[in-house]
């Protein structure tokens, strides 16, 4: 496809789709070592081919946001090649604890090269973005790695980085400078601030993006108390979303003009574009956002609730409950609640008087729910669902709770896959299914340098060429 080189040899490089087994908990296990298993999953799950299959991307993000998009494009079927630093390796390689724990040397001496042996463990950071990708080392300071990541682009259909803006393009490997390389490629670039303007030279932590770009502004609890983070690097998240969105429509573009694209995209904007409704308040009305905690601004009661704890658990337990319209608060008073008087009093019969007296009723309802525990109150809200009046509703679980949580098995959100240096290890599956079968996870999360002599030698080194390369340090 890119300087006619036949797409045969790319789609050998992957490994076997693996062999899925079902699991009481809900995870599904996987096998590279298996024969591929194109069968359905339950009745009529019959999936679809990876639709990236044959198309090459060249991996020069870090931490998050670009791991992220990275890896769900591998999920498709894309071959995806990380390069990282030599010696070190993504950053997220050294946040740990907690990482996964080493198999005993002897356990797996007879599969790995010595310079596996001493890395340190694959943190558990790590391992949640990078699944389904291969890993080379490259020192491309160095002429002769440059010269690698030359080859490698000249044979790529997407290179997707994170570097301050121009850092990439002093080193020689620019937009302009790949794209003289190979007019076909798309190129995406993931950065704080955007490719322009006066913050594009800073650089991009979701936390401070988060503060800046007004999510900060609206999480946690009302003033006086401060701002709060959100628990997970959301921004992060959703940047790399963006990202994969992006290099998807790039590549359909493609198809009808032969030409790639410079994509950019930073967490700034995608921050700003998340703020939705919160956004088109202000734009439209000029109504400043507010914290609300767990509450919402015009729906009482629509918050989280304490509850009584179980035996032997120190402090409260807690639930969600969002009683949208009336006839939901007179279910929740009547038949999850014995509250039967509050739909009819003259301060909460309607939605206006209860967000007008909502410190009023909160504190009714937080009395009668501090009363029973989180597992009778969720009993009382199934009964009414099922006499058909539910009431929107849900506990607020940790994260052993989650996992364990019954949609979680049935749905299999984990996978067990093998990993030559950590044995079993469980991730997060892909979230998305195709016709009720999910995308295969046919490699582990690699680890450092794993693919170096095999994507060297796809590229034409010798076994003696890519031992000099790395006595000098360049792979």
């Amino acid at each position: 496809m890119i300087l006619n080189i036949p797409r045969g040899p790319l789609l050998r490089c992957f490994s076997p789709t693996p062999t899925v087994a079902r699991r009481s908990f809900g995870t599904r296990r996987y096998n590279s070592s298996q024969p591929p298993d194109d069968g359905p999953q339950g009745s009529n799950g019959i999936g679809i081919p990876p639709p990236l299959a044959g198309i090459k991307i060249v991996d020069l993000t870090r931490v998050l946001a670009g791991p992220t998009a990275t890896m769900l494009l591998a999920d498709l079927g894309a071959d995806v090649i990380k390069i990282e630093q030599v010696g070190k390796g993504d950053d997220t390689r050294s946040w740990n604890p907690p990482s996964a724990p080493l198999l005993p040397q002897s356990s797996s001496s007879n599969s790995l090269p010595e310079r596996a042996h001493f890395l340190p463990p694959e943190s558990a950071y790590f391992l949640s973005s990078n699944r389904n990708k291969r890993s080379i080392t490259v020192n491309f300071k160095d002429p002769a790695g440059l010269e690698i990541v030359h080859k490698l682009i000249e044979q790529a259909d997407v290179l997707v980085e994170n570097y301050i803006p121009g850092k990439l393009a002093k080193l020689g490997l620019g937009w302009e400078q790949c794209h003289k390389i190979n007019q076909r490629l798309i190129y995406a670039s993931i950065t704080g601030y955007g490719q322009t303007g006066p913050y594009r030279q800073h650089a991009g932590y979701d936390v401070i993006v988060e503060g800046e770009a007004g999510l900060m502004h609206i999480t946690g609890e009302p003033y006086p108390a401060k701002p709060v983070k959100v628990g997970v690097a959301a921004t992060d998240v959703a940047t790399g979303l963006y990202t994969h969105g992006a290099i998807m429509a790039a590549l359909i573009g493609r198809q009808k003009t032969g030409k790639g694209c410079w994509i950019d995209c930073n967490l700034f904007e995608t921050q700003v574009a998340g703020l939705a409704n919160i956004a088109s308040n202000y734009l439209i009305a000029g109504q400043e956002a507010q914290r609300f905690g767990t509450a919402h601004p015009s729906v009482v009661p629509y918050q989280v609730f304490p509850c009584k704890a179980p035996d032997g658990q120190a402090g409260d337990d807690f639930i969600m409950i969002g009683a949208g319209n009336d006839n939901q608060f007179n279910t929740l008073c009547t038949l999850v609640l014995p509250l039967p008087s509050l739909p009819s009093d003259p301060r909460f019969s309607t939605n206006a008087l209860r967000v007008a007296n909502r410190n009023e009723l909160i504190k009714l309802l937080e009395i009668e729910l501090r009363k029973e525990t989180k597992a009778h109150w969720l009993g009382k809200f199934r009964a009414a669902t099922q006499a058909g009046k539910g009431v929107p509703h849900g506990p607020i679980n940790n994260i052993k709770e989650t996992f364990e949580h019954e949609q979680a098995i049935a749905r299999n959100v984990t996978v067990e896959i093998d990993h030559p240096r950590a044995g079993p290890i469980k991730l997060v599956a892909p979230a998305v299914s195709y016709n009720g079968k999910k995308m295969s996870v046919k490699r582990h999360p690699p680890w450092l340098g794993e693919h170096s002599d095999e994507v060297l030698a796809e590229l034409g080194y010798s076994a003696a060429q890519v031992e000099e390369l790395r006595a000098k340090g360049v792979v």
